[in-house]
């Protein structure tokens, strides 16, 4: 089951400042940007068929709004020389989960981490050059941090292609 946000489900979530106000074209858009970054504004106004002054002033909305917040280059891990990448479960003491998330921040090796329900509380993607450089990131790095409990890792043998949602 695919479950897409139409513009009457996001209207709800803009009144609580949760989400912004979007209609099909705005969404349109993001989805073009989120597939080429690096795509024109005219070449986008084309794509969608739309004039470019329309174009220019929905991306500056976008961005003023908070939906979009940058743009990125998406790296081959591998071929950028990160040789192993593994998800790190967390578990911190009480109440320190922000300390803990900004001594994590500083980890140039962690490429995504968020805060979860359930067993653990931080969940980390991590991308380093071998099994030796995991080792050290796990065991010297991210272990004595203080208010870390535990940790757990999982290695990551492939992964799936993203593709914007």
């Amino acid at each position: 089951m695919v479950c897409q946000v139409s513009s009457e489900q996001a209207d709800p979530g803009a009144r609580a400042g949760r989400s912004a106000e979007l209609d099909d074209l705005d969404r349109r858009i993001v989805e073009e940007l989120r597939r080429d970054g690096r795509v024109s504004m005219r070449a986008l106004a084309e794509r969608l068929h739309i004039s470019r002054a329309n174009v220019y002033t929905r991306v500056e909305r976008l961005h003023r709004d908070g939906v979009i917040t940058g743009y990125s280059a998406v790296i081959n891990p591998e071929r950028y020389g990160y040789g192993v990448s593994a998800y790190v479960y967390l578990k911190v003491s009480q109440h320190s989960w922000k300390s803990v998330r900004r001594r994590v921040l500083e980890i140039p090796e962690v490429a995504h981490g968020a805060l979860v329900s359930g067993e653990n509380d931080l969940v980390l993607l991590v991308r380093t050059r071998d099994a030796q450089c995991l080792r050290e990131l796990v065991l010297n790095r991210l272990q004595t941090i203080p208010d870390v409990v535990s940790s757990h890792t999982v290695l990551i043998l492939d992964e799936l292609p993203s593709h914007p949602t």
